[in-house]
């Protein structure tokens, strides 16, 4: 074999054994995935030796779903096809924080003040962003927000319904003469409590006189 044989013979065996060893990275990749989990590109750094070709070769083939820069899902799969990330996971993912409330102003319309409107955005009261970001195929309204509890109470949601009430598509002076009945029949201590940490001054002032 002459000089330039083998050259070309060595070149060869290199690029099938890089083919292979690129073959294994994005296989070791895929397998620290799980169905139904979102992932940020910096989680999975650590299990490829070159991240973003290897991302993009999952999102080619129909592996991974991008949903945001630096984002991703693994669809789960259901006897309905490809479910959508739960939105929860989705957005700690994106925050890299437990610490949020996601809610939506429909939840106002269970209060029984007269609102009506549905809306098709979610809320994620939160500490770290603001603004409107998409994530995939769902819009979040990201607001930074000093103090909000784990779990949406109907106290909380009264007070959000009026910190909030010039946001929403509603009669405004009705739906706060129905809040001054809906006081009424509420725990006041409780409302009073929910005021005091989550109320706008504004909000304050409204309650003040009810309280």
């Amino acid at each position: 074999m002459n000089f330039k044989l083998k050259i070309l013979h060595l070149l060869g065996i290199n690029y099938l054994c890089n083919k292979e060893l690129i073959v294994k990275s994005v296989d070791h990749l895929k397998a620290k995935l799980k169905q139904g989990e979102t992932y940020r590109r910096e989680d999975l750094v650590n299990f490829s030796s070159s991240i973003d070709r290897h991302l993009a070769e999952l999102v080619g083939d129909g592996t991974l779903q991008k949903l945001s820069q630096g984002l991703f899902y693994y669809p789960k799969q259901s006897v309905f096809g490809q479910a959508p990330p739960d939105e929860k996971k989705l957005v700690r993912t994106f925050l890299k924080d437990d610490d949020f409330l996601m809610t939506s102003p429909n939840v106002y319309n269970s209060l029984g003040v007269g609102t009506t409107q549905l809306y098709n955005n979610r809320v994620v009261y939160n500490h770290k962003r603001h603004g409107k970001v998409r994530l995939g195929n769902q819009e979040f309204d990201f607001r930074l927000k000093h103090k909000f509890p784990r779990m949406a109470t109907p106290e909380f949601a009264l007070v959000d319904l009026v910190d909030n009430l010039d946001r929403l598509a509603e009669d405004k002076s009705r739906i706060l003469e129905n809040v001054v009945r809906k006081v009424d029949g509420m725990d006041k201590k409780a409302l009073k409590k929910a005021v005091d940490k989550y109320g706008n001054v504004g909000t304050k002032k409204i309650f003040a006189p009810l309280l």
